[in-house]
């Protein structure tokens, strides 16, 4: 389904995103959470590239094999890095030959070693102009972008990443995912900010939940320097081993999403790093059973 399609249906909208492995062993780890994950009906469903556009083609392989396989609405992640026009088309002919309908188009990180983005002759200077070319030789294709609630991390000038933002969503953006944050002020400011500048499609707030401290200083790389509360540090610093930091995770990930239900929020992407029990634990604190009782949001007790 188109994924404009699937935002104007009743929200809010819940999704997971996966990434292709790269081993077979991971590749069951990857379907056992797909399946654990499948009942809770998420509206859509996302598939990254590695750094760089390193998984480039097991992405293709695992978007166009989900798209087969499940009854789920596929994303791809599309990146500008390592890639020219006509390799680009060539993927979006392909993916359009077998029924995906919805790309996340985005600049990507540079490759391993690399500090700055550099694009291929015939390539794409940016996010927006990747976008544009989409519109224009696929125009029926679903388009997201990326949003930064903590500043894009090569846009200090926060007017100017707003307007960068504003372009690719007039460029033809269907709607916005955000990158990880732990603090929701940071998200309700962001989407205060996109309201001012005149950005109207859907906002969809990712979150990522601790599952370990390895973890946690993984996604500060990640996510290029996420903001950590400092209640967040100090409960993972009392945790007493990764169990019960994925537990502090888990129920500081469920206070977000509920607050965001609350706020009436167009969406919440959960980045699952192919991993199930965080997420399935997050919708089972929230007391339901799949996303369409997460849908049914009451109004705050006062």
């Amino acid at each position: 389904m188109h994924i404009a399609e699937v935002l104007k249906q009743p929200g809010p909208h819940f999704s997971f995103e996966f990434f292709p492995p790269k081993t077979e062993e991971a590749s069951k780890t990857l379907f056992h959470s797909i399946s654990e994950l499948t009942p809770l009906k998420p509206s859509y469903v996302s598939v990254t590239y590695g750094a760089g556009g390193s998984t480039r083609q097991l992405t293709q392989e695992l978007v166009v094999r989900l798209q087969k396989e499940t009854q789920l609405t596929i994303v791809s992640h599309l990146t500008c890095v390592g890639s020219t026009k006509d390799e680009i088309k060539n993927i979006l002919e392909k993916y359009s030959a077998n029924g995906i309908q919805n790309i996340m188009a985005l600049r990507g990180d540079p490759p391993k070693g690399e500090t700055a983005y550099t694009p291929l002759p015939n390539g794409f200077a940016n996010a927006g102009e990747l976008v544009a070319f989409i519109k224009m030789h696929f125009p029926t294709m679903g388009i997201g972008v990326a949003g930064f609630p903590e500043g894009h991390p090569d846009t200090p000038n926060r007017l100017k990443e707003i307007e960068y933002l504003k372009e690719k969503v007039d460029q033809g953006a269907d709607y916005i995912c955000s990158q990880l944050f732990f603090d929701n002020r940071d998200f309700y400011d962001f989407c205060e900010r996109c309201e001012l500048a005149g950005i109207r499609v859907p906002i969809i707030a990712g979150i990522m939940p601790v599952t370990s401290r390895k973890g946690l200083a993984r996604m500060s790389e990640l996510a290029l320097g996420a903001r950590f509360p400092a209640k967040l540090l100090r409960a993972v610093s009392r945790a007493e081993n990764d169990e019960y930091v994925e537990n502090v995770g888990v129920q500081w990930a469920s206070q977000q999403v509920m607050d965001l239900l609350d706020h009436h929020v167009a969406g919440v992407h959960f980045y699952t790093l192919n991993r199930s029990k965080s997420t399935v634990k997050i919708y089972e604190s929230l007391g339901v059973r799949s996303s369409e009782g997460l849908r049914k949001t009451p109004a705050p007790l006062v």
